[in-house]
């Protein structure tokens, strides 16, 4: 492999940080989100983190919902940051076993914009890594993971080997990540997993865009209602 195919400093990655807690409250998803971004920043990548609770994102799934009787809407401005990045991480905590009602909402929003098309008739999201970090003091990183990457690969997302990690204490009312003495920053397995997961989102971010994203046959919006369907007869052409 050429030496070109590492370099990352022409990448930009985002981060999604979906949980409850708006700022200046200390974030423990944002702890492990910091872990991630020192990998990806120490290879020239250009990170940015977002916190979503902090902003004024309107709930449906439309790209603006100031045209379906929302007083405002953050998402569309948010939506620009998200088509900058060529990697776009979602973050959040463990409630119930389950996403954070942040982390639904964020998806949500992404999907609203899933129909929106690139310039080669392609649905816009394609040509973009996806991954996800997950935090919490009770099961479900796993099942959470899931539902994030199968959103983000439904939506067009590349989604790389392992492009998942999480910490968990013990079940209850345990430490959090960031608190003294939880063992979450000292975490191997945890550790090992973020700095996988970061390496992949770089291998696979880069790789995509040196081709030029995804190859555009076989799966233009476009090309398909135009009736340019080469794997299905047309009867009319009979």
């Amino acid at each position: 492999m050429s030496v070109t195919a590492y370099r990352y400093d022409d990448l930009r990655a985002l981060y999604l940080n979906c949980t409850l807690k708006r700022s200046p409250e200390v974030s423990n998803t944002e702890g492990l989100i910091g872990r991630s971004r020192s990998v990806m920043e120490g290879q020239g990548v250009r990170t940015s983190l977002v916190r979503a609770v902090d902003l004024d994102i309107a709930t449906g799934v439309w790209p603006d919902m100031t045209e379906h009787g929302w007083a405002s809407d953050a998402w569309p401005a948010l939506y620009e940051q998200v088509m900058a990045a060529d990697i776009l991480v979602l973050c959040g905590p463990i409630w119930l076993g389950d996403n954070s009602s942040v982390m639904k909402q964020v998806i949500e929003r992404l999907y609203a914009c899933s129909s929106l098309l690139n310039s080669r008739g392609q649905y816009a999201y394609y040509g973009r890594a996806g991954g996800c970090l997950i935090t919490g003091n009770e099961d479900g990183v796993k099942h959470c993971s899931m539902n994030v990457l199968y959103s983000l690969q439904h939506l067009g997302y590349v989604i790389p080997p392992q492009a998942d990690a999480g910490w968990i204490g013990e079940a209850g009312p345990g430490p959090s990540y960031l608190d003294p003495g939880s063992g979450g920053p000292e975490n191997d397995f945890t550790n090992r997993n973020t700095s996988f997961m970061a390496w992949n989102l770089m291998h696979l971010a880069a790789m995509l865009k040196r081709a030029g994203g995804v190859p555009a046959h076989g799966n233009q919006r476009t090309a398909w209602d135009a009736g340019c369907r080469a794997d299905f007869p047309n009867p009319e052409h009979r």
